[in-house]
């Protein structure tokens, strides 16, 4: 079994072993985990039933992660969004008012959208078309966004209507339990400790625990809900009015950013770029992310897409498939050991995210900082990200403004047509929204 593990994965040509997969996919799921704890109750705001979301959760994430591993073979994870599913419960049907069965229809839409871009091939065009300090710009800005989340689930910076963020209460246990997974998780990676970010997730997890300071798992397993509320309950023929064109350009367009950020930024991460910062068989990994949004609608679940903690997986030695297929395979066992898999606490999980977005935010240092049309635009996008709390967004403002000041430095024969194609379609957005 493990001879043609080894050969079907390449696991030896990208420094890799079963063992360092399996730890990795195991670090990325617990790192994601609380997904299958939030996304129903996000959805349920839309009215959609709880549980039967939570199954949806589940086995989309788990197709997503399928694809990516055995059509791909990178170590990219997929699960429902939270940005995405945000949108789709609090504007869709909060504000515009749509039923969730119209929302789910224009989910699937754009995913059929997102999937025939990305086989003829204008998807990959678009992204191996950014240059390469705007992908450096990217990577570093999602490390940014990850670190804020991190501080947030740790409790260390909180909401302020005066400052927008300020300072936690750093004497809660929770918080001095995620300050020792940080520093733990740090100083294991220094000394080369394999498996180092989920040893540290789960120690803080079983500190938590036994401290009372949170829930320990009631049983081992529950029975699943079932799936029969959401399943093929998606409405294509009102998600087709030409009313909602708008509503499927914005997932699609949000979408496609998000997921093309998160593999330039996590696939720079494993080395598995090349030395321009192009993916290669980028095409393989963006029909396996389309596919799987348009099975998280049939199933019942907003936009299934590349989701950042798979960066988690690869700090901890995930290089291939084979990493996404054991997330894949604990999506799936999650179904049955829910209370199990949600028991882990997001102070738990905050050690990490931030320690991956620290990680991550050294790609600025291949920024040209002498070009002063190359660094500035990447700051504004690296900048743009955690403060607008939208990786689409970041990635949206620094390509118009590195369009901008190409054209008005008369350097505009560097600007590669789809660049100015998009700059000028987040303009629009941005306008219009």
């Amino acid at each position: 079994m493990v001879p043609w593990l080894t050969r079907c994965f390449r696991l030896e040509e990208r420094g890799t072993s079963v063992r360092t997969e399996v730890l990795a996919g195991c670090t990325t799921f617990l790192t994601v985990s609380y997904i299958i704890l939030v996304n129903p109750r996000v959805l349920s705001g839309a009215g959609m039933d709880a549980g039967a979301v939570l199954v949806a959760t589940c086995l989309a994430a788990a197709f997503g992660c399928g694809v990516m591993g055995l059509y791909a073979n990178y170590p990219i994870a997929l699960a429902p969004g939270m940005g995405l599913n945000a949108y789709f419960a609090a504007v869709a049907v909060g504000t515009l008012g749509l039923s969730w069965q119209v929302g789910l229809g224009a989910v699937f839409c754009s995913g059929f959208l997102m999937l025939v871009l990305s086989v003829l091939p204008v998807r990959e065009w678009v992204v191996n078309s950014i240059p390469r300090s705007q992908k450096m710009a990217i990577a570093a800005g999602i490390g940014y966004f990850l670190a804020i989340i991190g501080l947030r689930s740790a409790g260390v910076v909180a909401a302020s209507d005066a400052t927008l963020l300020t300072l936690g209460d750093l004497a809660q246990w929770t918080v001095v339990l995620a300050a020792l997974g940080f520093a733990s998780i740090a100083a294991l990676e220094h000394r080369r400790i394999p498996g180092a970010v989920l040893i540290c997730i789960l120690g803080v997890a079983l500190a938590g625990w036994i401290g009372g300071l949170s829930p320990a798992p009631a049983s081992l397993v529950a029975a699943p809900p079932s799936l029969a509320p959401t399943a093929l309950q998606l409405d294509l023929a009102g998600a087709l009015e030409v009313g909602l064109v708008a509503i499927v350009f914005a997932f699609l367009m949000v979408d496609l950013f998000d997921t093309s950020g998160t593999l330039v930024a996590v696939l720079n991460e494993a080395g598995l770029t090349d030395a321009d910062g192009r993916v290669p068989r980028l095409r393989r990994a963006l029909v396996a992310d389309s596919s799987a949004t348009m099975a998280g609608a049939l199933l019942g679940t907003s936009t299934t897409t590349s989701i950042l903690e798979s960066a988690a997986g690869v700090r901890a030695g995930g290089r291939t498939g084979l990493t996404a297929l054991v997330v894949a395979g604990l999506f799936l066992v999650a179904i049955l050991f829910a209370p199990v898999a949600t028991a882990v606490p997001a102070y738990a999980t905050a050690p990490a995210i931030l320690f991956v977005g620290c990680a991550m935010a050294r790609a600025l240092r291949h920024v040209p900082w002498d070009d002063l049309t190359e660094c500035i635009p990447a700051i504004v996008t690296a900048v743009a990200m955690p403060f607008t709390y939208s990786i689409a967004n970041g990635i949206g403002l620094g390509l118009i403004t590195y369009a901008l000041i190409k054209l008005l430095a008369g350097r505009r024969r560097e600007l590669h047509p789809a660049v100015v194609t998009v700059a000028v379609l987040f303009a629009i957005r941005f306008v219009v929204q």
